[in-house]
């Protein structure tokens, strides 16, 4: 789904992802696109700066029943902007004027990461259950519970779940995180893997366990 106010947005995106066999349903306003079928798309492209409802607000209704992969399109390059749109539930973002192959290529890593895509090389991601203190985390089934209770994570959520969970009681730095999980690299005051962080520990909601820890100037950890 790709939401612009900017015709020729949506054609030059959608022209770019047929390329790729992508199948692309375009829509010149927010509220167009939330009458649309949204359980039936795999990744949203959303612009930020549209008139009445703006891309920050769908981004935040789409989350409040939804998972899939978020892009958002900003033409403002500031930290805050981006950090606003990351606090909603947005899973990457790209500033205009952008390079569509690259947006195409981040495209594709977030369905190979939400597992509609294969990934390169018919690599899979790794398998196998982890339990930690209640929590449960299955890389197989790409399913996250806590207590017995599903608990629903975007898909570069549960990606850095999982790496946490896999070097259990490692500090992992937030370079790592971020080159392993968004396959860039990473760049000084980054602040996209502290955002995701916030949004993972509100989603895990046990005060009492505390299970993803910031070590200050290091990284982060989960203890076994």
């Amino acid at each position: 789904m790709i939401v612009d106010d900017e015709a020729e947005i949506l054609e030059l995106i959608e022209a770019y992802l047929a390329g790729g066999a992508h199948t692309v349903f375009k829509y010149g306003n927010p509220s167009d696109a939330l009458s649309a079928p949204l359980e039936t798309f795999d990744l949203a492209v959303l612009d930020v700066m549209m008139p009445g409802m703006d891309g920050l607000t769908l981004c935040r209704k789409i989350r409040e029943r939804h998972t899939f992969p978020i892009i958002m399109l900003t033409a403002k390059d500031q930290d805050a902007d981006k950090i606003n749109g990351l606090s909603l539930g947005a899973d990457d973002y790209m500033v205009k004027p952008f390079n569509p192959l690259e947006l195409l290529a981040r495209i594709n890593a977030q369905l190979r990461r939400a597992r509609i895509l294969p990934a390169p090389g018919g690599v899979n991601e790794p398998s196998g259950v982890i339990e930690i203190r209640g929590l449960r985390v299955d890389g197989q089934a790409h399913t996250c519970a806590l207590y017995g209770k599903e608990v629903l994570l975007t898909p570069t959520e549960f990606s850095i779940l999982l790496l946490l969970c896999q070097n259990k009681g490692k500090v992992i730095s937030s370079e790592r995180i971020f080159e392993t999980v968004w396959g860039e690299k990473y760049f000084e005051s980054n602040n996209t893997v502290m955002v995701h962080m916030q949004k993972l520990r509100k989603k895990l909601g046990d005060a009492r366990k505390d299970y993803v820890q910031t070590v200050w100037g290091v990284g982060y950890k989960i203890e076994e």
